[in-house]
């Protein structure tokens, strides 16, 4: 949200729209429930508490150095076709896909 959130205004003239999700417990370590209720946000925001959405997309991240039971940072444009047509998928839990990649894959996902 805080690397994506600022954009939007250039994802809705892409004609994009941001959807995030969490794998996390809506009474979870970092308390999401509690934080999206005193920051609200105008994207959709799922939590996925039983991790299923993060492993049907392949991101989920049962054990590491710097993860326990939680999905990798990782971002899909999916055009409005259905079809993923961007992905990036971060190699520790501070990676991030580049701003600019993300925006021009949104701007070709039409």
């Amino acid at each position: 949200m805080a690397q994506l959130g600022p954009y939007e205004g250039q994802f809705k003239d892409a004609g994009a729209e941001l959807i995030f999700v969490a794998a996390e417990k809506r009474d979870g370590m970092f308390k999401p429930e509690g934080f999206l209720r005193k920051h609200p946000t105008a994207y959709p925001f799922l939590l996925d508490e039983d991790r299923s959405v993060t492993k049907i997309y392949g991101v989920y991240h049962k054990l590491g150095t710097d993860a326990i039971n939680i999905a990798r940072p990782a971002t899909f444009v999916i055009g409005q076709d259905g079809i993923i047509r961007y992905i990036f998928v971060g190699s520790s839990q501070t990676d991030r896909a580049p701003v600019d990649d993300v925006l021009r894959a949104a701007r070709n996902a039409k």
